[in-house]
């Protein structure tokens, strides 16, 4: 990736058992898995602050270890099980606060989004996304890293929406006319 401008983002699917990383540098040519994997709270136990805690440590270490410059997260989904959700919520909030203490840039993403900017699909699986991954970026993922593709589908996701095909940040439109006229050469 020499003489490019390219981002280093850390894609996290948060959870309060198993939380998903990747690590990716991308740029307009090319996208490189740096590290993909999950870190599991099983051994914390069921104490809840101490899986937080662990949380926040793991993602400042992945921090300090690949020093990107983004993050990109998965934004919890709506469940009906109001306990979970509040469990997920602060999992996801110590992550941002793990990046947030480092500086770093930190974006959400709605899981149906990532999946969309993926696959092309809101509403497709988990093994959908690992295996569009693997397309994407000619490489296999074990199925056991289904939090961990998820991550990486999420730092994907982030390099999509934040760059643009020169690897500029995207303007939005509110609308066509908008659009035509901050590019009035675009009307044929």
């Amino acid at each position: 990736m020499e003489n490019q401008v390219s981002k280093r983002i850390l894609g996290i699917d948060p959870g309060t058992n198993v939380l998903g990383f990747a690590i990716i540098d991308a740029n307009k040519k090319a996208i490189k898995v740096l590290e993909i994997g999950v870190v599991t709270f099983a051994h914390v136990g069921d104490d809840h602050t101490l899986k937080l805690r662990y949380i926040f440590e793991q993602v400042q270490d992945l921090v300090h270890q690949y020093k990107p410059s983004e993050m990109a997260i998965e934004a919890p989904f709506f469940g009906k099980n109001v306990q979970s959700m509040l469990k997920l919520g602060r999992a996801q909030g110590v992550a941002i606060a793990a990046g947030m203490v480092n500086k770093l840039t930190i974006t959400e993403y709605m899981p149906k989004k990532i999946k969309r900017a993926v696959t092309g699909n809101g509403n497709a699986s988990k093994e959908q996304v690992a295996g569009m991954l693997e397309k994407i970026l000619n490489t296999r993922f074990s199925e056991k890293y289904f939090d961990a593709t998820d991550a990486l589908a999420t730092a994907l996701c982030h390099w999509y929406q934040s760059s643009g095909p020169l690897g500029t940040t995207q303007k939005s439109y509110s609308g066509w006319k908008a659009f035509l006229k901050d590019n009035p050469g675009k009307i044929t």
